[in-house]
């Protein structure tokens, strides 16, 4: 006799198998957009005075002489095993983007650790105090950083800790042989701009969450029975609000990932972005399509955690009317 499927599993390998379509399908996207881009590579690279002959021969020996789909599976198959091909310089192209990925997940992660535990202590804070001077500065701040685009915020960073302070170096170059610390110090600034423009978001979610569930019956029946606010925060409204608050915060991370394009390009730091727009300037499609697919699959990953996370925490979802 075999009993009935556990709900939970359930839902979250269904959560799983839509998020490897969601790859799937970007994957196809990202790989029939580039490829649709005009001009040709290898026209650019011979010349305008190069012969149809020598277009032909340099095409063939890209592979770019081969029918588009099969192009397509043969892409798909090196990304499944992590390799991505061959770019067209003719370099491995996990060689390329390979360091360039661990120095954009050293500067994501040592965001992601002071940021999230930051912005859910601020919010709870804004939700603790609401509507007293803490919370308006907190949420007038956040406000404020919301409304201004990331590179304004770096320029803005740049010029006054960079230019007329000098406490910090306005370019985060670091390299190979680079102590630790050292690396630590020139990523400050890359830091301090993601971290304002990331903290603002998850402030304001996480105190909207918060404030969400202290409307709440059990709230009110928590606060009748004498405990104090702190402990109803604590102990009844933030659980049940660690869904929405993870929701958040995953989407956030996820913008760690794949938004960290700009601020790679304003402090010329060696990431992923920085190498996607090198790329772009050089027409090298094939890190074109792997760094698309890795900041994909970065921002699908983190929101099919932030599902799952929801679904754990809410039991409810698992029974949708």
């Amino acid at each position: 006799m075999t009993g009935k499927p556990n709900p939970l599993f359930s839902m979250i390998l269904g959560r799983i198998g839509l998020g490897l379509v969601s790859i799937l399908i970007v994957s196809l996207v990202i790989f029939s957009t580039v490829s649709l881009l005009p001009g040709s590579y290898a026209a650019a690279i011979l010349g305008q005075n190069a012969t149809p002959e020598a277009v032909a021969a340099f095409e063939e020996r890209l592979g770019l002489d081969q029918p588009w789909f099969w192009r397509y599976l043969q892409w798909l198959g090196s990304a499944v095993r992590g390799e991505f091909g061959l770019s067209f310089s003719g370099r491995p192209v996990i060689d390329i983007i390979g360091p360039r990925l661990v120095n954009t997940v050293l500067l994501a992660s040592i965001t992601a650790v002071i940021a999230v535990p930051l912005a859910v202590t601020l919010g709870i804070i804004c939700a603790r105090y609401r509507g007293r001077p803490i919370d308006r500065l907190i949420s007038t701040s956040s406000l404020a950083a919301i409304s201004f685009p990331e590179f304004f915020i770096a320029y803005v960073l740049m010029m006054i800790l960079a230019v007329q302070l000098q406490l910090l170096p306005s370019m985060a170059g670091i390299r190979d042989g680079m102590s630790f610390g050292e690396q630590l110090y020139r990523m400050i600034l890359p830091v301090l701009t993601l971290l304002m423009v990331i903290l603002a978001h998850m402030v304001r979610n996480t105190r909207a969450a918060i404030l969400s569930v202290m409307s709440s019956a059990y709230v009110e029946m928590a606060r009748l029975k004498g405990e104090s606010e702190d402990r109803v925060i604590m102990y009844h409204a933030l659980p049940n609000a660690i869904g929405p608050i993870a929701s958040v915060v995953a989407l956030n991370l996820a913008y760690l990932i794949a938004g960290v394009v700009v601020i790679e390009v304003v402090f010329v730091y060696p990431g992923v972005g920085q190498s996607m727009i090198d790329a772009v300037r050089n027409r090298d499609v094939p890190v074109i399509q792997a760094c698309a697919l890795i900041f994909a699959t970065a921002y699908i990953g983190f929101n099919l955690i932030a599902d799952v996370i929801s679904i754990v925490s809410n039991p409810r979802l698992l029974h949708p009317r």
